[in-house]
Order: structure tokens, then C-alpha cells, then sequence
């Protein structure tokens, strides 16, 4: 493995080494917390309206998923190195080159997020945080029955869905490429070491 730039290792072609893979911290414990929290209560949210009608559970589990967002978004700035949007929000011309690598079979291993993955990240958080806000608007005298206010809480819960899905397909296709178990990694907050990255899982 050779270092590219911050956080970026390039992965080589040598066969795999016998030696069991050393493991690194990437994420913290808050990360790992909020990001199955947030899958949580997302679910509930979409689960309890789309197939029940459980509107006693639907606004709390919104609730709980705006506070999860603003508590990520207070994290981005001030929480550990992997954590801050500063890591993993990169230029735009580093996502053309990263999705241009990509499509080539050329493309790095991020220890944290990838140029993609950290904006797919941020459109999340930001689609979670518009669905909910305009949910709770809809709950207010000012915006009660307004349709407007409707329509964009529905369309935005439809565009998190979509995004969530292109989230996970990413997530299975990094993993993948370059053979690294990433849905364990937000579990045990560990991946395998810039030197070990080639190994197979």
C-alpha cells in the first residue's frame, strides 16, 4: 500500500499475506450509536405510516431522528478525526476523479469515508433533517392541512428512501472492491490497517 493523501491508501495487486489483518479505530462510539439509531427510527418512521398507520410512533420516531441529526451535525465539527465533516467532505473536482477512478477499477481505499460516500453522508443528513422539519411543520396551526407542506414532507421521505437505497448499494460495492466488511466496521468502529487493507475478508 502506498499513501495518496490524507487518509487515502492505494491498493496493489499483491496476493493477500497469510497474517491475520491488524485492525485500526476509525469510528468512535457516538458515530456508531447515531448511525443504527438513525436507521432506527428512520425505519419506524417510514414502516409505521406506509404499512400500519401508527401515527402515535411515526412523530416520535421523527423526533428522535431530528435530534440524532442536529447531535451528528454538532459531532461533524467537534467530534474525533474520522467523524468531522472536514475529513470526508471533499471538492467536487475530487468526486469527478474519485467516480472517474471508480468506473476505471482504479479507485483508492478511504480509511474513513470516500469523496462519494462523505457526500451521500451529508445529502442524508440534510434530507432527514427537511423531511423532519417539514413534518413538524405540518403539526403546527400555521402549516396544519396546508398541502404544500405536505407534498414536500411525502416527497422528501421519497427522496430519503432513494437515497438510502443508492447508500447501501454504495456501501455493498466498496465492500466488495475492495473486501473489507463495512456494515462490520459501524458495528465495531475497526478497519483493517492501510498495510492489511488487500486482505480478504
Amino acid at each position: 500500500m502506498t499513501p495518496r493523501a490524507s487518509g487515502v491508501w492505494m491498493s496493489s495487486n499483491n496476493a493477500a499475506s497469510p497474517t491475520p489483518p491488524q485492525r485500526i479505530k476509525v469510528w468512535d462510539v457516538l458515530v456508531r450509536t447515531l448511525h443504527w439509531l438513525l436507521v432506527v427510527s428512520v425505519a419506524l418512521s417510514w414502516l409505521s405510516t406506509v404499512f400500519f398507520g401508527w401515527t402515535d410512533v411515526h412523530r416520535p420516531a421523527g423526533y428522535v431522528a431530528l435530534a440524532i441529526v442536529l447531535l451528528r451535525t454538532v459531532w461533524g465539527f467537534t467530534g474525533s478525526h474520522y467523524a468531522r465533516f472536514r475529513e470526508f467532505i471533499r471538492p467536487l473536482r475530487m468526486v469527478r476523479q474519485y467516480a472517474h477512478e471508480l468506473l476505471g477499477r482504479r479507485e483508492p481505499r478511504y480509511i474513513g469515508h470516500n469523496p462519494l460516500g462523505g457526500w451521500m453522508i451529508l445529502a442524508l443528513l440534510g434530507t432527514v433533517m427537511f423531511t423532519c422539519v417539514t413534518g413538524w411543520l405540518f403539526t403546527t396551526d400555521t402549516f396544519w392541512g396546508i398541502r404544500w407542506v405536505k407534498i414536500l414532507h411525502e416527497a422528501s421521505a421519497w427522496l430519503l428512501l432513494g437515497l438510502t437505497a443508492l447508500h447501501v448499494g454504495g456501501v455493498l460495492v466498496t465492500s466488495i472492491l475492495h473486501r473489507e466488511n463495512l456494515v462490520a466496521a459501524m458495528i465495531t468502529g475497526r478497519k483493517a490497517s492501510p498495510q492489511q487493507s488487500d486482505q480478504a475478508l
